[in-house]
Protein backbone atom coordinates (compact mmCIF):
# COMPACT_ATOMS: atom_id res chain seq x y z
CA UNK A 1 0.00 0.00 0.00
CA UNK A 2 1.14 3.53 -0.72
CA UNK A 3 -0.49 6.74 0.47
CA UNK A 4 0.28 9.95 -1.38
CA UNK A 5 -0.80 12.71 0.98
CA UNK A 6 -2.52 15.73 -0.52
CA UNK A 7 0.01 18.44 -1.28
CA UNK A 8 3.00 16.10 -1.03
CA UNK A 9 3.73 16.33 -4.75
CA UNK A 10 4.57 19.71 -6.27
CA UNK A 11 2.12 21.51 -8.53
CA UNK A 12 3.32 22.46 -11.99
CA UNK A 13 2.22 24.99 -14.54
CA UNK A 14 1.07 23.25 -17.71
CA UNK A 15 3.43 23.81 -20.65
CA UNK A 16 2.39 26.75 -22.86
CA UNK A 17 3.26 24.63 -25.89
CA UNK A 18 0.19 22.43 -25.26
CA UNK A 19 -2.16 24.70 -23.28
CA UNK A 20 -3.67 28.16 -23.73
CA UNK A 21 -4.13 30.30 -20.64
CA UNK A 22 -3.23 29.47 -17.06
CA UNK A 23 -3.42 25.77 -16.21
CA UNK A 24 -2.06 24.02 -13.09
CA UNK A 25 -1.36 20.29 -12.93
CA UNK A 26 -1.31 18.53 -9.56
CA UNK A 27 -0.05 14.94 -9.86
CA UNK A 28 -2.23 12.33 -8.15
CA UNK A 29 -0.54 9.07 -9.11
CA UNK A 30 2.10 8.11 -11.69
CA UNK A 31 2.12 5.02 -13.87
CA UNK A 32 4.27 2.51 -11.98
CA UNK A 33 5.30 -0.69 -13.77
CA UNK A 34 3.58 -2.86 -14.67
CA UNK A 35 0.67 -0.38 -14.67
CA UNK A 36 0.37 2.18 -17.46
CA UNK A 37 -2.33 4.27 -15.74
CA UNK A 38 -1.66 7.75 -14.29
CA UNK A 39 -3.88 10.47 -12.91
CA UNK A 40 -3.65 14.22 -12.41
CA UNK A 41 -5.89 16.92 -10.98
CA UNK A 42 -5.91 19.73 -13.54
CA UNK A 43 -7.20 23.26 -12.92
CA UNK A 44 -7.98 25.63 -15.79
CA UNK A 45 -8.47 29.35 -15.12
CA UNK A 46 -11.33 31.01 -17.07
CA UNK A 47 -10.65 30.80 -20.81
CA UNK A 48 -7.82 28.27 -20.43
CA UNK A 49 -7.82 25.04 -22.44
CA UNK A 50 -5.75 22.21 -23.86
CA UNK A 51 -4.55 21.96 -27.43
CA UNK A 52 -6.16 19.32 -29.61
CA UNK A 53 -4.76 15.93 -28.63
CA UNK A 54 -5.34 12.16 -28.53
CA UNK A 55 -4.58 9.37 -26.06
CA UNK A 56 -3.52 5.90 -27.24
CA UNK A 57 -5.88 4.15 -24.80
CA UNK A 58 -8.42 6.94 -24.36
CA UNK A 59 -8.93 9.25 -21.40
CA UNK A 60 -11.42 9.70 -18.58
CA UNK A 61 -12.15 13.11 -17.06
CA UNK A 62 -14.01 13.53 -13.77
CA UNK A 63 -15.11 17.15 -13.31
CA UNK A 64 -14.56 18.21 -9.69
CA UNK A 65 -15.42 21.91 -9.75
CA UNK A 66 -16.40 24.84 -11.92
CA UNK A 67 -17.68 24.86 -15.46
CA UNK A 68 -15.98 23.87 -18.68
CA UNK A 69 -16.21 22.64 -22.24
CA UNK A 70 -15.12 19.54 -24.14
CA UNK A 71 -15.18 18.79 -27.85
CA UNK A 72 -14.17 15.87 -29.99
CA UNK A 73 -13.02 16.53 -33.55
CA UNK A 74 -16.07 17.03 -35.78
CA UNK A 75 -18.47 16.87 -32.83
CA UNK A 76 -20.46 19.48 -30.94
CA UNK A 77 -19.02 21.50 -28.10
CA UNK A 78 -20.35 20.16 -24.78
CA UNK A 79 -20.73 21.99 -21.47
CA UNK A 80 -19.37 20.11 -18.42
CA UNK A 81 -19.99 20.63 -14.69
CA UNK A 82 -19.00 19.03 -11.35
CA UNK A 83 -19.83 15.34 -11.17
CA UNK A 84 -19.76 14.86 -14.96
CA UNK A 85 -17.56 12.02 -16.26
CA UNK A 86 -16.24 12.31 -19.82
CA UNK A 87 -14.74 9.32 -21.64
CA UNK A 88 -12.74 9.78 -24.82
CA UNK A 89 -12.11 6.77 -27.05
CA UNK A 90 -8.56 5.66 -27.91
CA UNK A 91 -7.17 7.96 -30.60
CA UNK A 92 -10.16 10.34 -30.43
CA UNK A 93 -8.96 13.89 -31.17
CA UNK A 94 -10.35 16.30 -28.57
CA UNK A 95 -9.80 19.28 -26.30
CA UNK A 96 -11.09 20.38 -22.90
CA UNK A 97 -10.92 23.47 -20.73
CA UNK A 98 -12.68 26.05 -18.58
CA UNK A 99 -15.57 28.22 -19.61
CA UNK A 100 -14.85 31.84 -20.52
CA UNK A 101 -16.17 33.07 -17.17
CA UNK A 102 -15.47 30.31 -14.62
CA UNK A 103 -12.50 28.12 -13.74
CA UNK A 104 -12.82 24.34 -14.04
CA UNK A 105 -10.97 21.45 -12.41
CA UNK A 106 -11.01 17.80 -13.36
CA UNK A 107 -9.24 14.58 -12.60
CA UNK A 108 -7.64 13.20 -15.78
CA UNK A 109 -6.89 9.47 -16.01
CA UNK A 110 -5.08 7.94 -18.97
CA UNK A 111 -2.76 5.07 -19.91
CA UNK A 112 0.60 5.31 -21.63
CA UNK A 113 1.70 3.38 -24.71
CA UNK A 114 5.48 2.98 -24.96
CA UNK A 115 5.84 5.58 -22.20
CA UNK A 116 3.62 8.22 -23.83
CA UNK A 117 0.07 8.93 -22.60
CA UNK A 118 -0.72 11.71 -25.12
CA UNK A 119 -0.08 12.91 -28.68
CA UNK A 120 -0.31 16.71 -28.82
CA UNK A 121 -1.55 18.52 -31.93
CA UNK A 122 -2.41 22.10 -32.91
CA UNK A 123 -3.80 24.58 -30.40
CA UNK A 124 -7.52 25.26 -30.22
CA UNK A 125 -7.95 28.60 -31.98
CA UNK A 126 -9.63 31.58 -30.36
CA UNK A 127 -12.38 31.20 -32.98
CA UNK A 128 -12.96 27.53 -32.06
CA UNK A 129 -12.94 28.37 -28.36
CA UNK A 130 -15.16 31.40 -28.94
CA UNK A 131 -17.83 29.06 -30.31
CA UNK A 132 -17.61 27.15 -27.03
CA UNK A 133 -17.94 30.32 -24.98
CA UNK A 134 -20.98 31.42 -27.00
CA UNK A 135 -22.67 28.06 -26.47
CA UNK A 136 -21.83 27.95 -22.76
CA UNK A 137 -23.12 31.47 -22.15
CA UNK A 138 -26.54 30.46 -23.50
CA UNK A 139 -26.95 27.50 -21.14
Amino acid sequence: MQIRHAGSQPSARAPAEYFSGTVRIDPLFPAVDPSRVAGNHVTFEPGARTAWHTHPFGQTLIVTSGRGHVQRWGGPIEDIRPGDVVSFEPGEKHWHGASATAAMSHIAIQEALDGSPVAWMEKVTDEQYGAAAAIGDQQ
